[in-house]
């Protein structure tokens, strides 16, 4: 049976790429009838028809007797198909696994028509954990990232309606949208007291997944790739920028995938080909009965200039997989511990439009680690600054000299990230705290209190996301740089 390329191409991503994208964290082998073979890219062929199987259980009657059962005496009406989907969706569900999910045809389309080009929604990666929606990773340059919502920000509500017993794919459904709509997200952020509100206006998502720039510092060209996710082209943008670097004599490489929630198998398996020399295999596969495969490039030798990796608890599943390869063949790895997905979804339509995506098997590191719920460890753990992780306000008062509030030891820890002193960050405001106040609202054209009101308050946030998002103070990075040589 040959999959359609649409149906199996989008793999490794916490995606359904319908704006706010779903819990599709998974490696996709199927990229032919071909099975694979040492040196070669992985490609299963996938045990299944759409034949009647015989060897279904006896316990199966019981599905058909609750069919007609239903169909028989329910109150309402309900449609053959409405109960055809809703047995599949209670079967993936009984899995227990947030991988294992189904696409109805609507679904498959939308799915198909967006994988080829850009999309729009609010540009961040789901899935869904201990029983939560939960954000992966923002997209670059998305609604999401401008936002300030960051990895495992949990969502509860959409438009104040309560995500509680939805799946992943129904509570995608409800955020994603077309450009220039409004969606209010109540985020519950680890270390916030309470939940908070989140308005953001849908866009069009950017698919460019490859940005390069030359770090001339300490006497050193560093060359600088951050990659985005692992998508179609990006293996071919990476190359392309890689040798325009390497074109100006670079003395050392750091690749950055933070926030980089996966994409294709082979775009990653193109670009590690790059990097792992073919005595130690870049990837293994482990099926159910613990038979492994293992992987090589063709690459004679490493690069001969020095490489690092920076990733946090944003990158997922194809960034793990080049994170770990690179780690386990002597390259540092900087930054925090990954998100932890390692196993392995193969999509098998159904004949009708639809489609399951199923966990088949395990992916291991060269040395055959297996990083599943643990992530991958840096060799040079580094945070970043405190005020990277400063929770949204919420003011409910004007804050004032000579008060104290949760609100106001975080609106401190964003003054002083800004450059400006508040003299503590324990939540009392001091007059040194008011000091810093004026200070600020006269450099921004505020009138000059020194109390916070909603309007400082703002403009104290959205300043702080320009930064973060400018990279201003990325110590993370910074180390990065310092440990490369």
């Amino acid at each position: 049976m040959k999959l359609n390329k649409k149906q199996i191409g989008i793999v490794l991503i916490a995606a359904l790429l319908l704006g706010f994208i779903g819990a599709y964290l998974g490696v996709n082998l199927a990229q032919s009838n071909q099975s694979a073979t040492p040196g070669g890219k992985p490609g299963k062929e996938i045990p299944f028809s759409n034949e009647n199987n015989s060897d279904s259980p006896e316990d199966m009657e019981k599905v058909s007797q609750a069919y007609s059962l239903i169909k028989e005496h329910f109150i309402e009406d309900i449609g053959d198909q409405d109960l055809v989907e809703g047995a599949i969706q209670g079967m993936l569900t009984s899995l227990d696994d947030p991988y294992s999910t189904y696409m109805d045809v609507e679904e498959m389309e939308e799915f198909n028509e967006q994988i080829e080009s850009s999309f729009e929604g609010i540009g961040a990666e789901v899935s869904m954990v201990n029983g939560n929606v939960t954000i992966v990773a923002p997209i670059k340059d998305s609604p999401a990232e401008k936002a300030g919502l960051r990895p495992n920000d949990e969502v509860l509500k959409v438009d104040e309606e309560d995500l509680e017993g939805y799946d992943l794919n129904e509570a995608v459904n409800k955020i994603r949208g077309e450009k220039g709509s409004e969606v209010v997200l109540t985020i519950q952020r680890s270390g916030a007291s309470k939940p908070f509100e989140v308005t953001l206006v849908r866009d069009k998502i950017p698919i460019e997944t490859v940005y390069s720039e030359l770090d001339e510092s300490n006497g050193k060209k560093t060359g600088i790739l951050e990659v985005t996710n692992f998508s179609e082209h990006t293996a071919e943008e990476f190359n392309e920028q890689l040798e325009e670097l390497e074109s100006k004599k670079i003395d050392g490489l750091v690749i950055d995938v933070r926030g980089n929630p996966g994409g294709l198998l082979n775009s990653v398996e193109d670009i590690l080909e790059l990097f792992v020399p073919k005595d130690i295999p870049y990837i293994q596969i482990e099926d159910k009965e613990g038979n492994k495969e293992k992987y090589y490039t063709e690459l004679d030798e490493k690069k001969d200039y020095p490489i690092n990796v920076l990733v946090n608890e944003g990158s997922a599943s194809a960034s793990e997989i080049l994170a770990v390869a690179m780690k386990e063949i002597g390259y540092d790895i900087v930054g925090t511990t990954s998100f932890g997905k390692g196993t392995v979804q193969q999509a098998v339509p159904l004949g009708d439009g639809s489609t399951v995506k199923l966990t088949f098997y395990k992916w291991l590191s060269p040395e055959g680690n297996w990083i599943n719920e643990e992530g991958v460890e840096p060799t040079v753990e580094i945070d970043q600054p405190d005020y990277y992780y400063a929770n949204p306000v919420q003011l409910e008062d004007t804050l004032k000299l000579d008060t104290a509030s949760d609100n106001l030891e975080n609106i401190q820890v964003m003054l002083k990230g800004l450059g400006y002193d508040p003299g503590r960050t324990d939540g009392y405001f001091n007059k040194e705290t008011q000091t810093a106040v004026e200070k600020f609202q006269q450099d921004n054209e505020l009138k000059k209190t020194g109390e916070i009101d909603e309007e400082t308050a703002g403009v104290i946030e959205a300043k702080l996301i320009e930064n973060i998002r400018e990279g201003k103070d990325d110590e993370q990075l910074e180390k990065a740089l310092d440990t490369l040589y």
